[in-house]
């Protein structure tokens, strides 16, 4: 492992190497303790997604306000190139413990829900600023990360990070669901803050190679400046768009092959465990490979899955739905590592904020678009039209950036 000083790059050209990069993760300590805060954080958090819309609409009984709740989760991530910087301006590894326990702290006044507008308008302030959190938890880790770890495992780290985020997206929401059928909303808070205090402890525990310097140092418009990072991020950023356009038309797809809406968690559960062996696989990918060539890879696999589902057959949608699953994490995976690895080590903050809000924000814009082609496209012309649009993107990504994928 390196030292670093600001300027220059956050970790060097090293590649990946499949064969020893896990094993290198498994002896590494602060890697099994950045993965555990990950996992810990990430299972009160995924629980509390599902359940603040459905604690809205039991309480209220509007659709509209029940979808308010994602809106003011995701809101701030379109300040992800701002809030990022304080990931530049602070020492990471205490600003992540701050941030845990203050999240903590911010819960608390769910825990005395009071039913009715006043409750409901409390519960959305308290979620956007539970998103912004998120978004400056998120630049610190990745920038903790960059400097923490042997860059040679960087990509398997983000493969397995995105693993874990994909297994509590499986796997908490039914915790959160059972524990709000039972015990009700406040009981989910309380089971989310306690997340936070645990992954607090985690963090304090991890020993970081730098500290963050002062933030005048860090330019205002860093990622537009490399040219490999941001042609990645952009692919990402596109594979997200459509995706966000593919999923408004799932429901019109279960109608077209003559299921109920409920089928939709069945491929889901099918994508979301596509999504789980991706990221297992994502390192050794990049190894082998290179970013540019994995981002094409997963654009693929996505189109083809894609493609199996406008064919509106249950069995070919059951068997795009894990292929759509094992392409997509693949371009965030790839973007984000090489923004770790071309960063300079004092704007690792504000460029992995900024390239999050690039491939993140597009989902929305996606989910818009498809929502506004439902009424006019047949669901199954909406899933053949982005599978081309992936397909076409998967070919350019390669002779775009010739020299981004073999480091």
């Amino acid at each position: 492992m390196t030292s670093e000083t600001p300027g220059t790059p956050a970790t060097p050209a090293t590649p990946d190497v499949p064969a020893s990069a896990l094993r290198t993760l498994a002896r590494d300590r602060e890697a099994r303790l950045l993965l555990l805060a990950v996992t810990v954080s990430g299972l009160g958090s995924s629980a509390l997604f599902l359940v603040a819309g459905v604690w809205v609409k039991d309480l209220t009984g509007s659709d509209a306000l029940a979808a308010l709740c994602g809106l003011a989760l995701w809101l701030p991530s379109l300040t992800g190139p701002w809030l990022g910087a304080l990931a530049d301006l602070l020492p990471r590894r205490g600003l992540l413990v701050g941030l845990q326990v203050a999240t903590a702290l911010l819960l608390v006044p769910l825990l005395a829900w009071a039913d009715g507008p006043g409750g409901v308008w409390l519960l959305l302030a308290v979620l956007v600023l539970y998103g912004a959190s998120g978004v400056i938890e998120d630049a610190a880790q990745s920038a903790l990360v960059a400097t923490a770890l042997d860059p040679r495992a960087l990509g398997s780290f983000n493969g397995l990070r995105m693993t874990a985020n994909e297994g509590m997206k499986l796997l908490a929401p039914l915790a959160g669901a059972g524990v709000y059928t039972l015990w009700g909303g406040p009981r989910v808070v309380l089971v989310d803050a306690c997340t936070f205090l645990v992954a607090a402890l985690v963090y304090a525990r991890v020993r970081a190679r730098v500290a963050a310097p002062p933030l005048r140092r860090a330019a205002p418009r860093f990622l537009p400046r490399v040219p490999a990072p941001r042609r990645l991020v952009l692919a990402a950023g596109a594979a997200m768009a459509l995706s966000g356009t593919a999923s408004a038309s799932g429901y019109g797809l279960m109608a077209a092959m003559g299921l109920p809406a409920a089928w939709l968690g069945v491929t889901s559960a099918a994508q979301g465990a596509g999504s789980v062996v991706s990221g297992l696989c994502a390192g050794a990918l990049l190894g082998r490979l290179g970013p540019a060539r994995t981002t094409a890879l997963g654009l693929a696999l996505w189109a083809a899955g894609a493609a199996l589902h406008s064919l509106a057959h249950p069995a070919a949608s059951l068997l795009g739905a894990p292929l759509c699953g094992l392409g997509l994490p693949l371009p965030l995976v790839a973007a984000a590592t090489e923004v770790q690895k071309r960063a300079p080590a004092h704007l690792l903050g504000r460029a992995a904020a900024t390239a999050n809000t690039v491939m993140f924000a597009p989902t929305a814009l996606g989910q818009g678009a498809g929502a506004a082609l439902v009424t006019v496209l047949d669901p199954r012309a909406q899933f053949l039209g982005t599978s081309l649009l992936a397909a076409a993107t998967a070919l350019l990504v390669p002779f775009r950036a010739p020299g981004a994928g073999r480091r």
